[in-house]
Parts: C-alpha cells; sequence; structure tokens
C-alpha cells in the first residue's frame, strides 16, 4: 500500500468525484440518484459472494434505472489500489482477504467516507431502529479511526481452538480448561497417533490469535491496551512472554504435526478434517470454509482459548471477538449515496439472517440468527458468545498498523518452529512497535 500514501495527497484540493444525490426523504433517506450506476467490489473468500448479490437484486428492485457492475475478487488490493491512486475507485469495496487494502492508509490519505448519515439512517426492516442500533457490540468501533466510522464489517468472528466433537466423544477426551490440561492431553493424543495440533502454516498469524487471547486473559485489558497504544515495553509485559513460552513448548514437545510450516490454510485444515490432527486455530468462518471438505459426522466445534494459570485476570470464557468482512465507501465513489444505501440494504436482517443461514457465520447485525437450527460449529460459537457475555476483547493493532501486525505474525511463526526464543520473539516484535512509534509519517491511533 505505500504507493497509495505516496500518490495520494489528503489536502483541500482533493475533491470527491462529482455526486449531486437527491432529495432525501423518507423513503431515500441517504438521498440516492435513481438511476445512477452502482459498481460494487466484492472479496470472492470463504464466504463466496451470493450474499452480496442478493442485496444487490434487493438494490435493483429499489432503483430499476441504475445499472448494477458487480465483481468478485480474490485480490482485492492488487485490483483496487490503481483505482484508489487514479482516483476512480468504485462505489462499495468489501476490503478484505490476505491483500486487503492498508485501511490505515486509506484513512490518513482521506481515501474513504464517513458513514455517519448511514448509521443514523433507518434501518431497512426494523422498525423504529436506525442502522446503528442493529448492530452486534463492538462493531461500529471496530471500523472507526479517528473518531470518524469509515468501515461496516459484516461478520461477527470468534476466534478460539476447533476440534470434531464426535472424534472427542469416542476418544473420551475433555477439552481442556488450563494451558497444563492441554499439555496433558496432548500428550494423550500424542500416544494415540494423532497429532494434537496443526496450524496454517504459511500464514503464522492463525497462531497469534490464540497466543494474543491467553496472554490477555492473562494480563486483562490494560495489556492489550498497551500494545495497541504503542507502549514502551508493552510487548515484554509478563502475560505475553508467558503466553508465548506456552506456545513453544508445543514445539518442543512434539505437539506440532510435522511439516505443517509449509501448508497452507486449506492444506492444513483439510488434514485436520482427516483427522490428522485434534486441534487447529482459527476464526469461526473455519465452518463455512470447510463445507465440502469436512466428511458428514465430523461436526466440528470451537472451544475456547485455555487459561494460562489461576491469577488470569480475565475468565476462562473471554474469547477474541471483532466483526470483520469489511465494507467502506470511497470518498471518490461516484455514487457514495447509492453505496451507503446498497450497504444500508445488506446490513438488513433478512440479509443477515440469510447470510447466515447460508455460511454458518454469525452476521453482525444483532439478533440475525434467532430461530435458527444451528450447524455444530455456528451453534458452538454463538455459546461462546453467551457465555463470555461482556468479556470479549480485541486486538487493535492488526488494523491500524499493517507492519507491526506482519512483524508478530514473523516472530511468532519464528516461535512456534524454535528458531527463536519467548524472550527473542518480544523483543524483535516490540523493537517494531518501537520504531513504528517514533515514525511521524504514521498515524496514530489510541485506545
Amino acid at each position: 500500500m505505500p504507493a497509495l500514501a505516496g500518490c495520494v495527497t489528503s489536502g483541500s484540493d482533493d475533491k470527491p468525484a462529482a455526486d449531486s444525490g437527491a432529495e432525501k426523504t423518507a423513503d431515500n433517506p441517504l438521498g440516492v440518484k435513481a438511476d445512477a450506476p452502482l459498481e460494487v467490489v466484492v472479496f470472492k473468500g470463504g464466504y463466496g459472494d451470493d450474499y452480496a448479490v442478493k442485496a444487490e437484486a434487493k438494490y435493483t428492485e429499489k432503483y430499476p434505472q441504475a445499472k448494477v457492475d458487480h465483481k468478485g475478487l480474490q485480490k482485492v488490493g492488487e485490483a483496487m489500489q490503481p483505482r484508489f491512486v487514479g482516483g476512480n475507485p468504485p462505489d462499495v469495496v468489501d476490503n478484505t482477504g490476505a491483500g486487503r487494502l492498508d485501511i490505515g492508509t486509506l484513512v490518513s490519505a482521506n481515501q474513504v467516507s464517513d458513514l455517519a448519515d448511514l448509521l443514523d439512517a433507518p434501518s431497512l426492516d426494523q422498525e423504529g431502529k436506525k442502522v446503528r442500533d442493529t448492530l452486534l457490540p463492538g462493531v461500529i468501533e471496530d471500523g472507526t479511526f479517528g473518531g470518524k466510522t469509515v468501515a461496516l464489517n459484516f461478520t461477527y468472528t470468534v476466534w478460539g481452538l476447533w476440534y470434531s466433537k464426535p472424534l472427542f466423544a469416542e476418544r473420551g477426551w475433555t477439552y481442556p480448561k488450563t494451558w497444563d490440561e492441554m499439555l496433558a492431553l496432548c500428550a494423550t493424543i500424542k500416544k494415540a497417533g494423532l497429532a494434537p495440533w496443526t496450524y496454517q502454516g504459511k500464514y503464522p498469524e492463525y497462531m497469534n490469535d490464540p497466543l494474543l487471547t491467553m496472554a490477555a486473559k492473562a494480563g486483562g485489558l490494560d495489556l492489550v491496551k498497551a500494545v495497541d497504544n504503542l507502549q514502551p515495553d508493552a510487548w515484554k509485559q509478563e502475560g505475553l512472554v508467558q503466553a508465548a513460552t506456552a506456545f513453544a513448548e508445543l514445539a518442543g514437545q512434539g505437539y506440532l504435526m510435522s511439516g505443517s510450516e509449509a501448508l497452507s490454510h486449506t492444506e492444513s485444515q483439510a488434514a485436520w478434517c482427516q483427522k490428522k490432527a485434534a486441534f487447529i486455530p482459527c476464526g469461526s468462518w473455519l465452518e463455512s470454509e470447510q463445507k465440502g471438505v469436512a466428511p458428514d459426522g465430523f461436526d466440528m466445534v470451537m472451544g475456547t482459548v485455555p487459561a494460562l494459570g489461576g491469577s488470569d485476570k480475565l475468565p476462562v470464557t473471554a474469547v477474541q471477538a471483532a466483526s470483520s468482512e469489511s465494507f467502506l465507501v470511497p470518498a471518490k465513489a461516484k455514487n457514495a449515496a447509492g453505496g451507503k444505501e446498497y450497504l444500508r440494504m445488506l446490513f438488513s436482517k433478512a440479509s443477515a439472517t440469510a447470510f447466515a443461514e447460508a455460511n454458518s457465520t454469525l452476521p453482525a447485525v444483532a439478533g440475525a440468527t434467532d430461530g435458527l437450527t444451528l450447524s455444530s460449529g455456528l451453534g458452538s460459537v454463538r455459546d461462546a458468545v453467551t457465555a463470555a457475555r461482556t468479556d470479549t476483547l480485541a486486538f487493535k493493532f492488526r488494523t491500524w498498523y499493517g507492519p507491526l501486525a506482519k512483524a508478530a505474525d514473523d516472530a511468532t511463526g519464528e516461535l512456534i518452529n524454535k528458531r527463536i526464543s519467548p524472550a527473542d520473539w518480544s523483543t524483535r516484535i516490540q523493537k517494531a512497535a518501537d520504531a513504528l512509534a517514533k515514525d511521524s509519517t504514521v498515524t496514530k491511533y489510541t485506545r
């Protein structure tokens, strides 16, 4: 994304594309011009893009004169960066996937619209509620930078450790609540001829999630804030070093499936579905992603990350959760009002419920799964969110500072492959955080 920062200025001469819109009325609260074309770009990943196409059909139904141009892409950033730089972006972008645009850079360059008017618009199908009132806790905050909400995330992701419920029942294994119980169970699993863990080796961020969740449970929300606020020695806090030590034990005791480091997410997850390993770390999109791969009766479920020890500041039921699948309306969109109206339709309860049914994933719209018969995976995710109550946590540094996220991911990959020690792990990431803190060209955010 550096090319974007270098080629786009953020001064007053940087004018958005012409979009005079139409008069705002009760039926048209965002002032959509009825015949203005709408271009929507969606990340076509594990969820596909049918859900987005259905919302476009709703848009066409209301605005039949408007031509809708849909693009489902694998590499959103690669395709969209030149368009943002050139000043001709689409009207809506689902900025998701491994190659996504750096949202912090977009915000710094004034390239994304403030969505306040969308949030204050009436919900499409929940009478008496504004769009902002229909979203799960934390969704608005996840897309807010410097006091402006510039992105709306459509899914609600919870991170944990996944296993096959029937496999555990068949073997008499009990899901561990503490790390000591985890290590004891891993020894039992290994003796049974299975690898205790595998992970998405080419993308070590998957192992970062449980490591950081365990650290946050140990050190509490103050630990999370210190990391996100780039405080000196934040990565050297006891909870983080202890969690890194715990994950180093997995490798040290031979509890990671041999060859995991070289596997992609699809390869490692397929091996797990073949019962070559008992546990795999992942977000709550896993069940959807494994449709057609997991055998009948596999019945995957997600467990919360075990507690580090008895002095943890957050309960074992605490979960790392955040909204994802990030939609934004570019500041230079030709039809910004239409882009926001499209999002109002996408974030309707009916749209979210249909998405939950099709993708076994929690949407960011509250109550979207009410009355549904849930699959094993989605049911376990909902149960985890219910059990956590208000004890949810989310690190923001990954969204705010892409280079720091990469430094943390790379260090964790080295750690769990026995190439650096836990102390070296914390020192290495702290060095990257300190460099970022001193870099005056990077916009800083605090919580």
